[in-house]
């Protein structure tokens, strides 16, 4: 993506020069550095459609008998932990995840970046083509497993490459800008499934198309991502200094070209790391207090962000709406996803990152007590779409939060391992929502949430460093 430039060009490999990071963090912004972070949005796009087509298929899935005991096979055994069913779908994706986020991604801190993400997307597309095949839910939740490892190792290789290629004073609207255009596939896949799922086109399945459509457009995507290059920041710290500056000598002869103006100066006294770092590091301080602080908010955030997002409509049915309605209301409601990262580009680098965590949380906890005592189909929209929005401005600052408090050397294994909280207990949590619905109704559902939003904020507002405006290197000191 970034061809090297002319000899003579005033390459910066030599001995005595400014660091890797000092010279990206001096970057302004360009397109080049906007066409990397959208072919990075991209592939989050499929990876998002891949995931939340989870709720969107169930309804073609169970009418096809697909998750019957018999269908099931030895998975009919998870009935004794209460996965029965779809159940045993959805524990099979996020059993998925929790692999690839805490195993697979360690990876990235050995092998780099760009070979990881770009060999897990075709890992992630090829199981999910293999699984629209299939004919029994055994064979359907095996491939689905595999298939959410991928997306697991794509995810946190997706935050961790935009932390490392992004100066620092366009970092949070970068990952704002990535998170817009991958919710947008949100409302994509409802709309897709609306249309798909109660039909079976030259007697395919809907569901199967819907699953497809993705997997297709990722195979796209994975041509596009060839252009990108290794992370110089991970290059810098194995020690492979010529490969990390002659891509960034050709990073700085673009943008230089494209502002039509010279560089700034480099930050001075900004070094590069250097060591392969250990896992061990990460429980000494100050990284102990960080893994611990986002092992609990990501813990919590199985209840107070998916507790929502994907109850919508069952929740809305318990306030009164037909099923028919709710479908139609969460269909509105899914529409807000990508807004909430727009509005977050306008504040990303005004607003210490931490600070816009503790407000989205607190809007999502305010707006999910009002949804729970609405009535009114207008206000339940209202609520629900600002719930939405609140949840997805807190999410695109924590996405880059969590990846950009950690040092380089393990970068990759410091974020799978506090990611992996969130995805167990997404495994997990839908039981105990469901049981609270049961007992203690919508406003009962919203008391949980509550409690665990109010965590989140305490960890961060307490725990939390400042990260805004600093380089990587600056914040990991």
């Amino acid at each position: 993506m970034f061809p090297r430039p002319p000899t003579g060009s005033g390459s910066s490999a030599a001995q005595g020069m400014p660091s890797i990071a000092a010279r990206i963090d001096r970057l302004p912004a360009s397109r080049s550095l906007w066409i990397a972070v959208t072919l990075l949005a991209l592939g989050g796009w499929f990876e998002f459609y891949v995931t939340f087509f989870l709720g969107y298929v169930a309804p073609g899935m169970i009418k096809a008998g697909l998750f019957s005991a018999s269908s099931l096979g030895p998975l009919s055994a998870l009935s004794a932990i209460k996965f029965a069913g779809f159940g045993t779908f959805v524990f099979a994706t996020f059993g998925g995840l929790w692999v690839g986020t805490i195993f697979v991604s360690q990876l990235l801190d050995y092998f780099g970046r760009r070979a990881v993400f770009t060999w897990a997307l075709l890992w992630y597309v090829a199981c999910s083509a293999i699984m629209a095949f299939q004919t029994n839910g055994f064979a359907i939740d095996i491939w689905r497993f595999l298939s959410g490892v991928g997306i697991g190792v794509e995810f946190t290789t997706i935050d961790t490459y935009l932390a490392e290629m992004t100066p620092r004073h366009m970092r949070g609207k970068a990952f704002a800008v990535q998170q817009t255009i991958s919710f947008l596939a949100v409302p994509f896949v409802a709309f897709v499934s609306w249309l798909l799922i109660p039909i079976a086109p030259w007697g395919f399945d809907g569901w199967r198309w819907v699953v497809l459509i993705g997997t297709v457009g990722a195979v796209a995507v994975w041509f596009l991502r060839l252009r990108l290059t290794e992370s110089p920041r991970w290059l810098a710290k194995q020690g492979r200094h010529e490969e990390a500056s002659r891509i960034v000598d050709a990073l700085e002869a673009r943008v230089q070209q494209e502002t039509g103006r010279p560089l700034p100066p480099p930050i001075e006294g900004l070094a590069d790391e250097e060591g392969k770092g250990s896992y061990a590091e990460m429980f000494r301080e100050p990284y102990l207090r960080r893994v611990v602080m986002l092992s609990l908010f990501n813990l919590a955030g199985a209840f107070s962000y998916y507790g929502f997002a994907a109850w919508v409509p069952t929740l809305l049915a318990q306030r009164g709406i037909n099923i028919t309605h709710s479908l139609e209301y969460a269909f509105i409601i899914a529409f807000a996803n990508p807004v909430g990262p727009i509005l977050g580009t306008f504040i990303a680098e005004r607003l210490e990152r931490k600070w816009i965590m503790c407000w989205g949380l607190a809007g999502m906890m305010a707006f999910m007590f009002a949804f729970a005592r609405a009535s009114s189909p207008l206000a339940l929209i209202t609520f629900g779409v600002l719930f939405t929005l609140s949840a997805n401005i807190q999410a695109f600052a924590s996405h880059n939060y969590q990846s950009e408090i950690f040092p380089t050397r393990f970068r990759m294994r410091a974020v799978g391992f506090v990611w992996s909280w969130l995805r167990i207990s997404s495994a997990f949590s839908g039981l105990i929502v469901g049981a609270v619905l049961m007992s203690g109704g919508v406003f009962g559902v919203a008391l949980l949430m509550g409690g665990t939003t109010a965590l989140q904020i305490l960890l961060i507002a307490l725990l939390g460093p400042r990260s805004t405006g600093l380089s990587l290197e600056q914040i990991n000191a």
